[in-house]
């Protein structure tokens, strides 16, 4: 077991390493440019489109292009935006936040990429609903000749699902309840468990409207905890934004203090947290009512401004006025206990519990939406008639996560869920042009009145 464990961080080492960085972020730049800073000249037009009113029309879907969102960002605002950005700035010092921020903005530019192919590409199944993501894009878009890269991303999706999607997520949800309650693990197990069963046994309806409650009201709830403590102590913003910006290029306070630290663990964390290029986002995307591709691309990306421009933002900011009152020292913490420590220092009494209730809902939230994804990657290596098969062992891995230990599963969801990014990445590279010639026909279809 020694050896397999020592196997799975040298592999994690490997996967998160500078290449698949490099991968993953250069395709946000490479977007970026081709697409001539898309994500910044039509943010105003993407929110809009979210919490805008639409003509009343019948577009081909599942799921309204809201739900859709909330079903993406029920997956991608989890533990990382806590415990992820903790580490994130330990590891890397203050100057990490920066580089994260510098991620999503790119970043968004994939998520836009990936919801636009996954619209193009996605096609009814016998039931009536929509099947669409990377493993459909890549497959459709490239050619049957690509099909094993397909079957890999739907292969690492399936795989990764079962841990960092359901027993990470409940295990980090018990021993917190465990910690602050002392309510026991298996406990916790069991209520969580029959909760995620109520919702994931209905399918993307269900989960669409569960997360379209959920999100809203744990985002809100969490960012007006951390809007408090930062009004509370205005006077040490700007020293905390100073920081940020200063050691993001001086590499102090880093580990070994190069700047290197600094950016590798603020894009590392920042890729984890908003998921853009790993491809699990699209296939929520996938299901969404729209009439035309370019419109839910808009919708998607939003989804990495909001994970990380705001809410680890919110926590990166914070983390950094406890790091400055507590003497430029983090005291040897690190994770989600870090987080928690600095939000009940500035708010005593309060800022714990936002942590910790904030814990439970976005680990919850991210069981539902990864289900979704797991769901539909083991259907496309499988079948439909294993879907059934697959949500219940997707639900019992809620209940072993919350009651084993995890450390090599942790491995295994880490290493399964940075190579999804690969198969995708490459597709959305190749696939540049398509995802440029939707663009410039939602332009134009526009500007004719042909489209609203």
């Amino acid at each position: 077991m020694q050896n397999l464990q020592s196997f799975m961080e040298t592999l994690s080492g490997l996967v998160w390493g500078p290449y698949m960085l490099v991968l993953i972020v250069g395709t946000g730049i490479f977007l970026t440019f081709r697409l001539l800073f898309w994500q910044f000249r039509m943010l105003p037009l993407a929110f809009k489109q979210v919490f805008g009113k639409h003509p009343d029309k019948k577009d081909s879907g599942d799921i309204s292009q809201f739900a859709s969102l909330m079903t993406a960002l029920s997956a991608t605002i989890g533990t990382g935006n806590i415990a992820g950005v903790a580490t994130a700035c330990v590891l890397g010092g203050p100057g990490a936040v920066f580089w994260m921020w510098m991620t999503a903005l790119f970043g968004m530019a994939t998520k836009y990429g990936e919801g636009v192919l996954a619209v193009k590409y996605r096609h009814k199944n016998e039931k009536g609903e929509m099947n669409g993501g990377p493993m459909y894009y890549i497959e459709r878009g490239l050619g049957s000749k690509w099909k094993w890269l397909a079957v890999l991303f739907a292969l690492f999706g399936t795989l990764a699902s079962f841990g960092i999607g359901s027993s990470v997520q409940s295990n980090t949800v018990a021993l917190a309840v465990e910690n602050s309650m002392g309510i026991e693990t298996w406990i916790t197990g069991v209520v969580i468990t029959a909760f995620s069963a109520l919702v994931i046994l209905g399918g993307i309806k269900t989960i669409s409207k569960a997360s379209s409650v959920i999100v809203p009201v744990m985002a809100i709830g969490y960012v007006a905890g951390g809007l408090v403590i930062i009004f509370n102590n205005l006077e040490l913003v700007a020293p905390a934004l100073k920081m940020i910006f200063t050691y993001a290029f001086t590499g102090e306070a880093a580990v070994g203090g190069a700047i290197g630290a600094a950016i590798r663990y603020g894009v590392a964390r920042g890729v984890f947290s908003n998921e853009a290029g790993m491809g699990s986002a699209p296939i929520a995307a996938a299901a969404a009512k729209t009439d035309h591709a370019a419109r839910q691309g808009l919708v998607s990306m939003t989804g990495t401004f909001i994970d990380t421009i705001i809410v680890c933002s919110i926590t990166g900011i914070v983390l950094v006025m406890g790091y400055i009152m507590a003497g430029n020292t983090f005291g040897g913490e690190t994770g989600a206990v870090l987080t928690i420590h600095a939000f009940d220092k500035l708010l005593p009494g309060v800022g714990g519990w936002v942590v910790t209730f904030g814990i439970i809902f976005f680990a919850y939230s991210t069981i539902l939406g990864w289900s979704y994804y797991g769901e539909k990657c083991c259907t496309y290596l499988l079948g439909e008639k294993y879907v059934l098969i697959y949500r219940l062992i997707y639900i019992a891995s809620v209940f072993v996560g919350c009651v084993a230990t995890l450390d090599l599963v942790w491995l295994f969801a880490d290493t399964f869920n940075g190579l999804m990014a690969a198969p995708n990445c490459i597709a959305l590279l190749l696939l540049s042009g398509i995802i440029a010639k939707e663009s410039k026909d939602f332009i134009a279809k526009r500007k004719s009145g042909e489209l609203y």
